[in-house]
């Protein structure tokens, strides 16, 4: 299937909190908007509402990339990428951060994946990269793309193909949000990750323990 840019921002969110937050997974539907919103780490995208990644779920499902658990009360959500797609757990990273990040050079997708996986050198991303996109029609086709160098570029940067062809137009930028070249820059997104993470658990708590004892959560009357 080719996904809409909800479907590819929630499934990524799923795929990324799957290794950076395992206590916490798989997610609620709240966790989720919270995560799919937050500001770091991301591509820049309009802000989602809980009506449509409600709806990119039911898509996400039906084409077997989503699970749906009702473990307790709470409807939980995670992903099934690795095996519907049939990849590798290396490929299903990379994906996983173009899906949330936008456009990455090799170095840059070796670095932002630290958290996700530890890839041993750069030459082993391009390795997978490369396998992504020489991907047979048998398997379902190229899943990404290495994008012309933009002017002044050392290098070409990759992009993934699971929203359709990408217009390498829109990728000409310097700069993507949520990819670095500083290691100080990354280091210190990884600590506001881990913040907005751990407030979303705590709101989360916040609003099943108002649920229990019959209360209205915080801010509302």
């Amino acid at each position: 299937m080719t996904l809409t840019f909800t479907e590819a921002r929630v499934l990524g969110t799923l795929m990324e909190k799957a290794r950076t937050v395992p206590d916490s997974y798989p997610l609620t539907l709240n966790t989720l908007l919270l995560g799919c919103n937050q500001k770091t780490c991301r591509e820049r995208f309009p802000e989602l509402g809980e009506a449509e990644i409600a709806v990119a779920l039911d898509n996400l499902k039906a084409a077997g990339l989503v699970r749906e658990s009702s473990a307790g009360r709470t409807t939980r959500y995670e992903h099934n990428f690795q095996r519907t797609m049939g990849v590798p757990e290396q490929s299903s990273v990379l994906l996983g951060i173009l899906m949330l990040r936008g456009p990455q050079t090799a170095g840059e997708l070796r670095l932002n994946s630290d958290r996700w996986y530890k890839f041993a050198d750069i030459s082993s991303v391009e390795g997978f990269l490369e396998e992504l996109q020489d991907r047979s029609d048998e398997k379902g086709g190229p899943l990404v793309v290495k994008l012309e160098r933009a002017g002044g570029a050392r290098e070409q940067r990759w992009a993934h193909l699971l929203c359709g062809p990408v217009v390498a137009a829109k990728h000409t930028g310097a700069n993507y949000p949520g990819s670095f070249s500083d290691p100080a820059a990354h280091n210190n997104t990884q600590r506001i990750e881990q913040l907005e993470t751990e407030v979303a658990q705590l709101r989360a708590t916040v609003q099943r323990l108002c649920a229990e004892f019959g209360l209205s959560p915080p801010g509302q009357t």
